[in-house]
């Protein structure tokens, strides 16, 4: 009868008010969690069939719990370097362990960014997911497969170990005098005499010829070592424009197979007349394009090669002299600038908006360690929550698409910021008040219900 159905409609409005209390709840708890998506309860009238004509038959109501993953919360800066939001549609792909990752592992989706390095050099957000990404090669590389998960693993910027960066390039910026003539032994004495030059002259000066202009430079080597190379010119009397020149180790027992005490080339340095550097009629290089000094391996049989006591890798150093000078000004070296670090620590991490990360060492070395890949689905909205304020997908969000960041809609990656909660309190609390009158509505309901109920069975007294 039309008075149960009463009840029955008081009751489903109980059932729905109580879910819209619950879902109110939850969003006011999480203002100020990270990335929370809120939640809101919609109400869908229930129809029932109507048995007798002209009677009324109450159906009450039904709550539709709807989810907005896909709203954009606000982006604020954050202090460390490792809290990264996302602009855009992505969702960071996160595990719940580090290590042996395999693909049958559930992967979980959040936007989450709060990541910290843990005790085993982890990016692990505050729910303890893990954060994943496609690592580098030895030589850096990275080659990203958007179709396996698999192909991910956790991010880890401590298991690189310590670094070395073996010196490549020196950029020189220096000026030679054109007017250089401080050398203590004449040209002629240099050029017709082989015992004098001015790498005898470092070894002895007692030996050798001493250089109008010298300067040293330090390189790494391959075993983070600071080993000392030096370059010497002798202006050239019976040429414009040219000098004779010297690379020479020191000290010279750093080097062997060397037809003077630690010499590595010697040769012509010759300028333009502007005062540029000449490449072409130089003869201290070779060919060489840039300028290139070349030394073996001390167990190479031949050449010149670093003192087998070193024990050291072979050295390839090309030298940026672009900005190598000859003007009638004192001869003076402006800047030095290789490109070697020695031996250092892991002692930072950053992210760019690329999503690379790269690990930060003490002796400036900066080495690319993974990139990230943030997932996509057609509708985030039918993502299926789990704890942590993560989500799996679902048959109503569809299939994920990984990508790298900036690709696809994906969006990009901000460093030092989080995601804001998309909660806006005023109207919760506005929700709040609303929820409950419509609760008491329906106690009433019920409380009304009952006394008819009771008035129809007191007839019969």
């Amino acid at each position: 009868m039309s008075i149960n159905s009463a009840l029955l409609a008081g009751v489903s409005g109980l059932v729905a008010n109580s879910a819209s209390m619950a879902a109110i709840s939850d969003n006011i708890a999480n203002t100020n969690t990270t990335a929370y998506k809120r939640s809101q309860i919609n109400f869908s009238n229930v129809v029932t069939a109507q048995v007798v004509k002209g009677r009324y038959s109450a159906g009450g109501v039904e709550a539709i719990t709807r989810n907005f993953i896909s709203n954009q919360g606000l982006i604020q800066a954050a202090s460390s370097p490792t809290d990264l939001a996302i602009a855009g549609n992505g969702f960071f792909v996160v595990t719940d362990k580090g290590v042996n990752v395999t693909s049958q592992d559930p992967r979980y989706f959040t936007r989450s960014g709060s990541f910290s390095v843990d005790s085993d050099g982890y990016l692990v957000n505050d729910s303890g997911y893990y954060l994943q990404g496609w690592p580098s090669d030895a030589a850096g590389n990275i080659t990203p497969d958007p179709s396996d998960l698999a192909q991910m693993k956790s991010i880890n910027i401590k298991d690189l170990g310590a670094q070395v960066l073996q010196t490549s390039e020196v950029i020189i910026n220096a000026n030679l005098d054109k007017r250089g003539v401080t050398g203590s032994v004449g040209d002629a004495t240099y050029v017709n005499n082989t015992a004098f030059s001015m790498a005898d002259y470092a070894n002895n000066p007692a030996t050798g010829t001493k250089p109008d202009f010298s300067f040293q430079m330090n390189v790494i080597d391959s075993g983070g070592g600071t080993r000392r190379i030096a370059m010497a010119f002798l202006k050239d009397s019976s040429a414009a424009n040219s000098w004779h020149a010297e690379i020479y180790a020191v000290p010279a027992t750093d080097v062997a197979g060397a037809t003077r005490p630690g010499q590595i080339r010697a040769g012509k340095v010759t300028f333009n007349s502007d005062g540029s550097f000449n490449q072409t009629t130089s003869t201290l290089f070779g060919l060489g394009n840039p300028p290139n000094i070349a030394i073996a391996a001390s167990s190479a049989a031949a050449g010149i090669r670093w003192a087998a006591g070193l024990g050291i890798e072979a050295s390839d150093v090309d030298l940026d002299l672009t900005k190598f000078t000859q003007f009638s000004a004192t001869s003076t070296v402006t800047s030095l600038n290789p490109n070697g670090a020695p031996l250092g620590n892991v002692v930072g991490v950053e992210v760019s908006e690329e999503g690379r990360v790269s690990a930060i060492f003490d002796n400036n070395l900066i080495r690319l360690v993974a990139q990230i890949g943030l997932a996509t689905f057609a509708n985030p909205d039918g993502l299926e929550a789990v704890g942590g304020n993560a989500y799996i997908q679902s048959t109503e969000s569809g299939e994920y698409s990984v990508k790298q960041p900036q690709l696809g809609g994906a969006g990009k990656i901000e460093s030092s910021a989080l995601e804001a909660s998309t909660v806006d309190l005023s109207s919760e609390f506005t929700g709040l008040i609303t929820t409950q009158r419509a609760y008491s509505a329906s106690s009433k309901i019920i409380t009304t219900a009952d006394q008819m109920l009771e008035e129809l069975i007191n007839i019969k007294r």
